[in-house]
């Protein structure tokens, strides 16, 4: 196990045969929880070479000293690497929208459609 982020690595042997290597890696987040994400090949066993690469991304919790992994999503190609560069794009205006109008919760305002904010008409009439 990897005591440091810069010791983790996505290479894998079977039966002293490297079936992944790692091409890249990016550490996303530091500290206790860590997220990384990886740039990997995994070997055609029946053909002997490796595959096109993939990528995964990795969270690995520190314990007793060493990092371990938590859990992992691999991307398998680049139409799905870019279907999820496409979503995060959509979102992020209105992730960014909706983060202002709770911010503004704090200064009294109202969250445009929430429909359990109190209304202006406290009998409920038009």
């Amino acid at each position: 196990m990897a005591e440091t982020l810069e010791e983790l690595t996505y290479d894998y042997e079977d039966e002293g045969t490297l079936v992944r290597k790692q091409i890249d890696k990016t550490v996303l987040t530091k500290g206790s929880w860590a997220t990384v994400m990886f740039l990997f090949q995994e070997l055609d066993r029946a053909k002997g070479k490796f595959r096109p690469p993939k990528m995964a991304i990795v969270r690995f919790k520190k314990s007793k000293g060493s990092y371990r992994k938590q859990s992992s999503f691999n991307i398998s190609n680049e139409k799905q690497a870019r279907q999820i560069v496409e979503v995060f794009e959509n979102w992020y205006p209105k992730i960014s929208e909706i983060a202002e109008a709770t911010a503004a919760i704090g200064d009294g305002d109202e969250v445009p459609g929430d429909d359990d904010a109190p209304s202006d008409d406290a009998d409920g009439s038009d």
